[in-house]
């Protein structure tokens, strides 16, 4: 049997506020990294779908680069159904530049408003690119407490329909907490290692469904 063909998203996105200015989030692609790696090491068929603006070294694995967040949904559309799993690590922009310029603000003006607007959500289309797949997200918080932290985790697994989420950030606190869609429990993961080799591990607990449809056996 094949092994199953994973895809892992890692690092910024970024969105245009001139044609040499960026909106954009600190993201070194560093824990997508690990993880692509890991899933590797354990023989999976992985796939990384990276940010251009990552500083980490790029992983061991194919990789293809994404710059915006239209770009990557281009990617994923283009490999709707490819995939057993998807984990979705990269930091998207949740804003949109409104009023984007072209060519170059000029420093020299007396200023400029941004103005802003929520960008879509790729997360939530996830289920429809990819029905049969292992979907998990991650839920970066840092306002709140723990508890905080873990119910908008667990909101994300119920209005995105993914199978798992990893939450961490300030309001959660030192480590990362892993929920499942299926298990009330939490998880708990000190560090980012420790974190990668579980969702190694937990993946090979799954039996994912072969592009023909048959169930398909882990290798």
């Amino acid at each position: 049997m094949s092994s199953p063909h994973i895809l892992v998203t890692c690092g910024p996105a970024h969105e245009p506020i001139d044609d040499v200015r960026r909106l954009t989030n600190q993201s070194s692609g560093e824990l997508g990294t690990i993880l692509a790696n890991t899933m590797a090491d354990v023989g999976f068929d992985v796939v990384c779908y990276r940010g251009e603006g990552a500083t980490h070294p790029a992983p061991r694995v194919p990789t293809h680069s994404f710059g915006t967040n239209a770009s990557l949904e281009n990617l994923l559309q283009n490999d709707a159904g490819k995939f057993d799993a998807v984990f979705h690590v990269a930091a998207l922009c949740d804003f949109l530049v409104q009023n984007a310029r072209p060519g170059k603000i000029r420093s020299d003006s007396d200023g400029f408003t941004l103005s802003l607007r929520p960008a879509p959500k790729i997360i939530r289309t996830l289920r429809t690119l990819f029905p049969k797949a292992q979907l998990v997200g991650w839920k970066y918080e840092l306002e709140g407490g723990r508890d905080e932290g873990l119910n908008r985790g667990w909101h994300q697994l119920a209005t995105c329909h993914t199978d798992a989420c990893v939450v961490n950030g300030a309001a959660y606190g030192e480590g990362f907490g892993f929920l499942e869609a299926d298990c009330q429990a939490v998880r708990h993961l000190p560090d980012k290692i420790s974190l990668c080799r579980h969702l190694a591990g937990w993946m090979q607990t799954k039996r994912p469904v072969g592009r023909d449809g048959a169930p398909e056996a882990l290798t």
